[in-house]
């Protein structure tokens, strides 16, 4: 197969149309591709046609006819039975035979493979491509996408992301990508308690946070929560801490795929303790008030539990 153009890839059903779906399928509509997409939620289809994206009434009215059928959606439930259909056909009974499913969704890893066995048992291709990069990479096409796919697909699934993103890591076969994601995000979670919690007990012992980023910034103790997204304003103009924690990345998100990682640490029967001590502390971020703010703004709640 040879790598397609826009003008030659056929029709692509966005379905998802979310904060980062939406900045996404405007992307691929900017760089002239034929797409079509569909939310449940009418806010998101409302600014989806504001910012020119055309849309249809239902999934399988998007889904009809297409040759890629994109999807970003909020859990592998959702993409399960938007596949097998409930109550009425599904995706994968009215696609064209050898349709791409691409799932950017972050999914549980076994999920993923099913779908995928899904799609391949009903005559179609499938591949899953979580991003990273948040709202701001979804708006300016700088993702990283993280792959699990069949090496043959590559090259058309390449045409496409490369508009969205700036990084596309093969990472294996069907599954592999949202295993990539889930290990990136756990530690991410990991590093962000950890950071946070530097940058606390450096106001306790007097250290201005400048002064203790420019360190921790050039020394040993360097990670994108520093340097990228630290949590307290200041040191990284652009970083969710100098807009009182507007994600970004929510709370929420960050509460999942630790949730996720939890899933897959206990499947695999890894001895971790970080991981899920890390899930407990953002599930509880979640509940109590941070589901909605960045997961950065989990500074506020170890400062405001610490010893004045």
């Amino acid at each position: 197969m040879t790598e397609k153009t826009p003008a030659t890839a056929g029709r692509i059903a966005f379905l998802g149309l979310g904060h980062m779906g939406g900045p996404m399928a405007v992307n691929l509509i900017k760089a002239g591709f034929d797409v079509v997409g569909f939310d449940v939620i009418p806010a998101a289809v409302a600014a989806a046609t504001e910012a020119g994206v055309p849309c249809t009434s239902t999934a399988v009215e998007a889904a009809t006819g297409a040759a890629v059928v994109l999807t970003m959606f909020p859990s592998g439930a959702i993409l399960l039975d938007a596949y097998n259909g409930v109550g009425e056909p599904g995706l994968l009974e009215i696609a064209e035979p050898n349709t791409l499913f691409l799932d950017c969704s972050t999914i549980d890893v076994a999920q993923a493979r099913e779908a995928a066995a899904l799609a391949l048992s009903a005559g179609h291709r499938s591949a899953d491509a979580p991003v990273s990069g948040g709202v701001v990479g979804a708006e300016a096409g700088t993702l990283t996408f993280m792959i699990g796919a069949e090496a043959h697909d590559m090259e058309q699934l390449t045409g496409l992301l490369e508009v969205m993103g700036k990084k596309l890591v093969h990472c294996g076969g069907h599954g592999a990508g949202q295993a990539a994601k889930i290990c990136n995000n756990m530690l991410l979670g990991i590093s962000m308690i950890g950071a946070a919690e530097a940058f606390v007990l450096g106001e306790k012992l007097g250290l201005s946070h400048q002064a203790l980023f420019d360190v921790i910034s050039t020394a040993s103790g360097q990670c994108w929560s520093v340097t990228t997204n630290c949590p307290v304003p200041g040191p990284v103009p652009a970083s969710p801490a100098n807009r009182d924690y507007v994600p970004g990345f929510a709370g929420a998100l960050m509460a999942k795929d630790l949730g996720l990682a939890l899933n897959a640490l206990e499947n695999a029967g890894v001895a971790a303790q970080l991981g899920p001590l890390a899930a407990q502390i953002y599930r509880k971020f979640s509940d109590e008030g941070g589901a909605g703010r960045d997961f950065s703004g989990i500074i506020t709640e170890i400062r405001g539990k610490s010893q004045d």
